[in-house]
């Protein structure tokens, strides 16, 4: 455990001080998401956050080839760096996507070319781990794969749509995704807990949690589709290894791990995101528009609409994340009905947060005020204190009086 804990570190170190650097490169190239009809934010805000991110998981995958408590993962294949290396063409193309809006065919293209080399890498979907069913074809199999990962790329991609969602959404569910691996790997192989999915998992939340201070509201600065993209790849790939590389018969009887749970838990942790990607398809096909023209009816739009504050619409979707992935992963450590009641319990309460105006405007309130702390950790980023001390040179020359950030303390 602690070698994962410490490669999440590793990777959220990294992401976190290389930020500020991709932000002004943003500036530099022209990288800068202008204010449209359908955004939420209301001043230009830079892009290529999603670089950042990458280098912090490239980072800490090297890192980890160099941990001899790992080697027998990388000794076993080329698996890990097919991983780093689709995770650089998505994050590439959306780089390109970034500064000169690329048009969706050429964004899809690049996600097949992703999910075809993660496949040759040997990242391929070869049992489904329900009665031991196998994947007869590697046609098939090399189909299967690249379909569920670019799947996976335009749903994070599609509920990137509110400061910090994206990334936090991805953190908790890979928590909960990462508890399961982890699990996984004890049962499946004793005395050897060295596992690629939760190498890939750790990495990747930590990577999150290493670009969040940067991108909760109000952001300094976006991941873009180089950072959706790559975290929905990441995500895919981890998966991939779960449920279609582990066979579920190895795990004791004792552990009692239904065998539905490699497939259900994945699902759930991109389970909103793919709820608001299917109904965005739905919609704008009965318009007669293309599948990925944008508007303004994602669920973080309805949110915002229903009343609730953009600080409280993204907490109440975290909220459901949490809820369905850990709900999901509870079985690990509950009996199934114990499990069910436990997930039901916490469906009925974010039901109650999401849709009753009256918890709606309490919690808000409260989340409002417990904003603070998360504006000093903003303000702590090294572009948060020159954008301070940029407002402050800029006041004492107009002899302003000094004034709160904007959006700090609402």
């Amino acid at each position: 455990m602690k070698v994962y804990l410490t490669l999440m570190a590793i990777a959220a170190l990294v992401t976190y001080v290389s930020t500020p650097a991709m932000r002004h490169l943003a500036f530099r190239v022209g990288a800068i998401t202008a204010v449209r009809a359908r955004d939420v934010h209301t001043t230009p805000i830079p892009r290529l956050g999603g670089i950042a991110i990458f280098l912090g998981l490239a980072v800490a995958g090297i890192v980890a080839s160099a941990i001899s408590f790992l080697d027998p993962v990388f000794a076993a294949g080329r698996e890990p760096w097919a991983v780093l290396g689709a995770a650089g063409i998505v994050c590439a193309v959306g780089m390109a996507d970034d500064i000169w809006d690329l048009d969706w065919m050429a964004k899809l293209a690049g996600q097949f070319l992703a999910g075809l080399v993660l496949a040759w890498g040997g990242v391929q979907l070869v049992t489904v781990p329900i009665a031991g069913v196998t994947i007869g074809s590697s046609y098939v199999s090399l189909i299967a794969t690249v379909f569920v990962v670019v799947i996976a790329m335009n749903a994070v991609n599609f509920v990137d749509g509110l400061d910090g969602l994206a990334a936090g959404m991805i953190a908790i569910g890979g928590l909960a995704f990462f508890t399961y691996t982890y699990m996984l790997a004890r049962s499946a192989s004793p005395g050897d807990y060295s596992s690629l999915a939760t190498i890939i998992i750790a990495i990747l939340v930590g990577a999150c949690l290493g670009f969040l201070p940067h991108n909760v509201h109000p952001a300094r600065i976006f991941m873009g589709d180089s950072g959706s993209m790559v975290l929905g790849l990441v995500l895919a790939a981890a998966a991939i290894v779960v449920t279609g590389q582990i066979d579920p018969a190895v795990i004791t009887e004792r552990e009692r791990i239904p065998a539905f749970v490699p497939i259900l838990l994945p699902l759930m942790v991109v389970a909103v995101p793919l709820v608001d990607m299917t109904a965005a398809v739905i919609r704008r096909a009965l318009r007669g528009e293309s599948p990925f023209s944008p508007d303004k009816h994602h669920l973080h739009h309805l949110l915002l609409r229903r009343g609730h504050s953009h600080r409280w619409a993204v907490t109440v979707l975290y909220l459901w994340t949490a809820v369905l992935s850990f709900g999901t992963v509870s079985v690990v450590f509950l009996t199934v009905n114990g499990a069910l009641v436990v997930t039901a319990i916490g469906v009925a309460g974010a039901a109650a947060v999401t849709f009753s105006p009256r918890f709606a405007r309490f919690f808000s309130r409260q989340w409002r005020r417990a904003g603070h702390a998360a504006f000093a950790l903003q303000r702590a980023t090294p572009e948060g204190r020159q954008r301070r001390e940029e407002r402050d040179d800029a006041r004492v020359t107009s002899g302003a009086d000094p004034r709160p950030e904007d959006g700090e303390g609402s």
